[in-house]
């Protein structure tokens, strides 16, 4: 074995001279990659660097949108997702790749994104249409992602990714022999799902603007007024100019500040380049089914969306509490206490009491609640939350039963578990704490299914005002501001009467 120390100054040369040919030869592949590997791109038929078949592009797609299923959730809305697949569908056929076998899907999140993976797999969040007020819009949507998909962009960026990988490690063998650190001095880590990420965080100006020009395009091709682009981009700008006044920050739509600056000059000639290959195309007016897909929409936070916790929850609005009951308990509820049972197994009470004083869990439950002699006594420590609990023999029934108290703010709450099923005293008991255990304050944004804020359609009246619809909106903050961003009157601007506006109830 030779030591770097032991090598002659000729050895070195001999050695240098064989890494520069190596290089060099690493060079040349990398040049005929380049050249072997340019395609004509089918949406543009320029040249385009692709370093994988159309079938490999496909693989991949499927690939990760098996990761995205595993982890976004579906908006579970059939109606509307049937009317998302047939207005995508009808843009995908207009397409410069129309017989790739498309598929599109509402994603429940209120985030404003859509994304696209490679071999026709496309995304749009149920935020993202809260925001559209026409099929038009909706197609602009759908088009600007499918022109990605058409133009190959996620493929020319892999592409792309691979040269430069590439370039990396020639260039750390060329830093290998300056230094005799060897060549394992660059390493480039991948993240499994980079082509979604890069889907949801946008291609780069120019290709975002290609996209554009091309679901211009295809909005005319399809009866579509290829002036929705506009109309979407300057919803979704006023969005997010307004987002970052009131936050300072927050996520865009394809990186849409950085990559469409407002009254874009090119994007502006190229859709009205586009509208005029087809002067006669019908252009399609009628929103009727629109508005009835959109009607009842969720907005902001979903129940579904918001938590992965799909037990026997029960919330608490009017005290401010949830926790999950035991699975198939039955629960009945007052206005201030809560009772779950299941029947010749257990029931549990709940209820509140003002806390009087500074008084420690465990002596609450002795003086409060008149326990005695407290078995399997312990503290609780939860959620930011203190209490005690441990089991008694109830001096009415003469059955074992689960106490406890947690404190909340103001008030502590109690706890009651009985017992009824002699033969399985320890299982009950042990559903009963934990029980108890899962019990915490609504969280902030937390939604209670059913009780979502949703669209409602209404048509202006001759005196329609903002400011008047707002302070009976249910929209917390910025309400007046919201209602103008939803229909597309931001900053300013009032609907004539007999027009369909949307407010949040």
């Amino acid at each position: 074995m030779i030591k770097p120390g032991n090598l002659t100054m000729s050895t070195m040369s001999i050695m240098k001279t064989d890494f520069r040919i190596y290089v060099s030869a690493i060079s040349a592949m990398i040049l005929f990659m380049v050249l072997s590997s340019c395609a004509v791109n089918p949406a543009t038929g320029g040249a385009n660097l692709v370093l994988m078949s159309e079938n490999r592009e496909k693989e991949i797609g499927l690939e990760e949108h098996e990761k995205v299923m595993s982890s976004m959730p579906l908006f579970e809305d059939e109606e509307l997702a049937a009317y998302v697949r047939r207005i995508g569908q009808r843009m995908a056929d207009v397409s410069h790749r129309p017989d790739l076998e498309y598929n599109f899907y509402v994603i429940d999140s209120p985030e404003i994104n859509a994304f696209a993976l490679p071999g026709g797999y496309v995304y749009v969040n149920r935020g993202l249409l809260t925001y559209m007020n026409s099929e038009a819009d909706l197609a602009a949507v759908l088009a600007h992602e499918i022109g990605h998909i058409t133009a190959r962009h996620a493929v020319q960026q892999q592409a792309r990714g691979a040269l430069a990988r590439g370039a990396a490690v020639a260039g750390g063998i060329v830093a290998g022999i300056a230094t005799g650190s060897g060549y394992a001095a660059n390493q480039i880590s991948e993240v499994a799902s980079i082509w979604a990420q890069t889907g949801l965080s946008g291609f780069g100006r120019e290709q975002e603007l290609e996209a554009d020009s091309l679901a211009a395009e295809y909005l005319v091709n399809a009866g579509y007024d290829p002036a929705a682009m506009i109309d979407v981009i300057t919803v979704l700008k006023n969005q997010e100019d307004f987002n970052r006044r009131v936050t300072g920050g927050g996520g865009t739509y394809h990186g849409l500040f950085a990559t469409h600056p407002r009254n874009d000059r090119r994007l502006q000639q190229a859709i009205a380049q586009v509208g005029q290959l087809d002067e006669n195309a019908a252009t399609e007016v009628d929103n009727e089914t629109f508005r009835e897909s959109i009607d009842g929409l969720i907005v902001g936070q979903s129940n579904a969306s918001q938590r992965t916790d799909q037990r026997n929850r029960y919330y608490q609005d009017l005290l401010g509490y949830t926790l999950v009951f035991p699975d198939d308990w039955s629960i009945n509820e007052t206005t201030t206490t809560v009772t779950a049972s299941a029947p010749n197994v257990g029931r549990m009470r709940i209820e509140a009491q003002r806390l009087r004083g500074n008084i420690e869990p465990r002596v609450f439950i002795r003086d409060n609640m008149r326990v005695e002699n407290l078995q399997k006594s312990e503290p609780l420590a939860q959620y930011r939350l203190i209490g005690h609990t441990g089991t008694a023999i109830n001096p009415e029934t003469g059955k074992m039963e689960r106490v406890a108290t947690l404190y909340l703010g103001s008030r502590a709450f109690i706890f009651r578990g009985e017992i009824t099923d002699n033969a399985r005293v320890d299982e009950i008991d042990e559903m009963l704490l934990s029980s108890i255990r899962s019990f915490r304050a609504i969280q902030q944004g937390e939604v209670v299914a059913g009780n979502e804020m949703k669209i409602k359609y209404v048509q202006a009246s001759e005196f329609f005002d903002f400011s008047v619809v707002a302070q009976q909106s249910r929209i917390g903050n910025f309400p007046e501001e919201t209602l103008r961003l939803l229909n597309g009157y931001y900053p300013t601007g009032t609907p004539e009467a007999g027009d369909w506006i949307k407010l949040v109830e």
